[in-house]
């Protein structure tokens, strides 16, 4: 198996399509080292991957913390000498028109979405380069391809991770380092019940099409599977996922549909 016995970092790993990362790569026999914010739901999911006999650390993570990004990194090089795969997931969502949304929610979902990614693979990335090897993935969004009412700096943080993680590819083609940009549409997930409002509360509701995404292990296995085939993107979804291609083709009729998703 292609994860067996690779040091595999997941943020984000606590929930959502994390989680269902984490469960799929215990399923391969990797070696699992999972962060997030939420100590309680990481400890759960560590007693999952117990379960399944799958060796996994975890590393208590604020991504906005500089400092202990750089700490958690060398705990994990001195544990295990390497880090052979780096997902970075973790992320938040919004639901906030622009005209009501204070700069500073903005900042926050940009410092968590693109330089959480951002920071974790700058301390990560010379321990690659020195051996030669790895992966890198960072979690986007379909609207990481256009922009989206109610999603504002949550649209622009993922347009950043692309601009980024694309030119980052061409950089580390010769260390032997391959990356990819996961490009998700409607997973089932709880990340519309933890998306910031315009006041920065959870918008606390399941959105009307979330329901009817793919699950999470669907997710889960078409994102590692795309890791595996050295993809340089992937769209993972269902039908919702024509948008990217309506947009692209026939950007009058996106622009059209884009006007009729309501406000709420």
């Amino acid at each position: 198996m292609f994860y067996q016995n690779k040091v595999v970092w997941i943020t984000g790993a606590s929930s959502g399509i994390g989680e269902a990362l984490v469960y799929e790569l215990a399923r391969q026999k990797a070696i699992i080292v999972i962060s997030s914010n939420q100590q309680e739901e990481l400890d759960r999911v560590k007693q999952n991957c117990d379960k399944l006999q799958a060796e996994c650390y975890i590393q208590f993570l604020d991504v906005t913390n500089p400092a202990k990004i750089n700490i958690a990194t060398t705990e994990i090089i001195t544990k295990y000498g390497k880090i052979d795969v780096l997902i970075n997931n973790a992320g938040i969502s919004q639901r906030a028109l622009v005209v009501e949304t204070p700069v500073d929610i903005d900042r926050k979902i940009m410092e968590i979405n693109y330089f959480g990614s951002v920071m974790i693979t700058k301390a990560v990335l010379p321990y690659m380069i020195k051996q030669q090897s790895g992966y890198i993935a960072v979690t986007s969004s379909i609207s990481g391809k256009f922009g989206f009412p109610l999603r504002s700096a949550y649209s622009a943080a993922k347009h950043a991770l692309h601009g980024f993680f694309e030119t980052l590819r061409s950089e580390v083609y010769h260390h032997n380092i391959k990356v990819l940009i996961a490009f998700p549409g409607r997973v089932q997930t709880n990340i519309s019940l933890h998306a910031l409002t315009k006041d920065g509360t959870p918008h606390g509701k399941m959105d009307e099409g979330q329901n009817t995404g793919i699950t999470a292990e669907k997710c889960a296995r078409q994102y590692l599977r795309a890791i595996e085939k050295d993809k340089k993107e992937i769209l993972i979804g269902s039908t919702e996922l024509l948008m990217v291609y309506i947009h692209k083709i026939f950007p009058r009729l996106f622009y059209k549909l884009a006007r009729k998703i309501k406000p709420t």
